[in-house]
């Protein structure tokens, strides 16, 4: 069975310095935000759509960022293969609240602080993801 997911690397920028937004989940891990899809939606609502019913926060999509593809079973002990579209996406408005149902915590950090915690206490199939929305946001802001 598959799921098709989409979700993003939510970013925003504050004085000289980018912090990049990170959910706790359930399971403790800290992750980015993201979805099933729902009938009829593209990847980038469903991506706009998630990060708001997670993080209460609303962005804007800058790019599309490496999908990633990762099997679990499920309850029923069925091999589930998951596909998520992740996107970078820039902060646009909204206060940062947790969806109490699904979601840990949700807090903002700098790029370094980010990179550590996923290294640390994320998931290892967002390390690709991360690394490109890095490259993507040096582009950004900081390429001459």
């Amino acid at each position: 069975m598959n799921i098709e997911s989409a979700g993003g690397v939510v970013f925003r920028k504050r004085k000289e310095t980018i912090e990049i937004l990170l959910i706790q989940d359930r399971f403790g891990y800290w992750t980015f935000p993201k979805g099933k899809k729902e009938q009829g939606e593209t990847d980038e609502q469903a991506a706009l759509r998630e990060i708001q019913e997670e993080t209460q926060l609303s962005g804007k999509i800058i790019k599309r960022l490496p999908t990633t593809i990762y099997q679990f079973h499920n309850q029923n002990d069925r091999a589930i293969q998951k596909v998520v579209v992740y996107f970078l996406v820039q902060y646009q408005h909204g206060l940062e609240r947790p969806q109490c149902e699904e979601i840990a915590n949700v807090k903002w950090f700098s790029v370094d602080e980010a990179e550590k915690i996923l290294s640390e206490k994320g998931y290892a199939n967002n390390q690709t993801v991360f690394l490109s929305a890095k490259q993507e946001i040096n582009q950004l802001f900081f390429a001459k």
